[in-house]
């Protein structure tokens, strides 16, 4: 009964060892990456960089971040050509979420630290590889029978919302601070009067949204490991705010408004 009701929304699982393995490794890394973030043990960047031994410039390092799962994402159409409507509009949002994180790194941030090599290649390694991994689990589900309930414009209406979302919070931190200040500040506007981190809580919106556009199992597992990340470094954030600023208010959450 339960697995019916599910494969209503997904389609079934392709015979693919790497793609079943890669969904449950997926899951399960990411989340143990927000249990880490709980328990004080950081990705080395933004606010949390000072424990790193070897550091590369914020900027420099954001672009490593981006960069090789951007490139997936447009080499996927010379790779996969064709693929009806729902891979095309899949291979697109991938792709345009990381040219506008590379546009933001470029002409939005503003960086008062450094980022550990470590998490660098981590995190970049982890974007490419969950890139490649969603387009070829969609690759493998062409000629599969369609999920009976079709997400696809749900999940582009959810992609562009919370894309929308993330930018428009990342451009009022960066208006916090002019260029070379390192001076940290309590954010304010939007929903930064509700959440600490309103950027993540659309980011998680935005993968909603192409875990809709997708209907793979493996688009599921990577969404539901990225939401357990985000709660545990938002969680991480309002701790470090509460520790920097008295003034901190009470009622404002970490990740969503008004429950956490």
């Amino acid at each position: 009964m339960v697995i019916s009701t599910i494969l209503n929304f997904i389609y079934p699982p392709p015979p693919s060892l790497f793609t079943t393995a890669m969904s449950v490794v997926t899951a399960a890394s990411l989340a143990n990456a927000g249990l880490s973030e709980v328990r004080g043990v950081h990705l080395q960047y933004s606010k949390f960089t000072l424990a790193a031994n070897k550091k590369v410039p914020s900027r420099t390092g954001m672009l490593v971040l981006y960069s090789p799962a951007f490139l997936a994402g447009l080499a996927s159409f010379a790779v996969f050509p064709g693929g009806g409507l729902r891979f095309l509009v899949l291979r697109s949002a991938i792709s345009l979420h990381f040219f506008k994180r590379i546009l933001e790194v470029l002409f939005v941030h503003k960086f008062s630290g450094g980022m550990g090599v470590d998490s660098m290649v981590l995190i970049s390694f982890s974007y490419f590889l969950s890139t490649a991994t969603l387009i070829y689990s969609q690759h493998l589900s062409q000629g599969l029978p369609n999920p009976p309930v079709d997400l696809v414009y749900p999940g582009i209406a959810l992609f562009l919302v919370g894309m929308a979302g993330n930018l428009y919070h990342h451009i009022l931190l960066s208006r916090l601070r002019r260029e070379g200040d390192r001076e940290y500040r309590i954010p304010a506007g939007g929903l930064f009067g509700r959440v600490i981190c309103p950027h993540y809580f659309f980011e998680a919106i935005e993968f909603v949204g192409i875990s809709f556009i997708a209907q793979t199992v493996y688009s599921c597992s990577w969404t539901l490991g990225v939401l357990f990340y985000f709660l545990g470094r938002s969680h991480a954030t309002r701790r470090w705010y509460t520790s920097k600023f008295e003034d901190f208010p009470e009622d404002v959450k970490a990740l969503i408004p008004y429950i956490f």
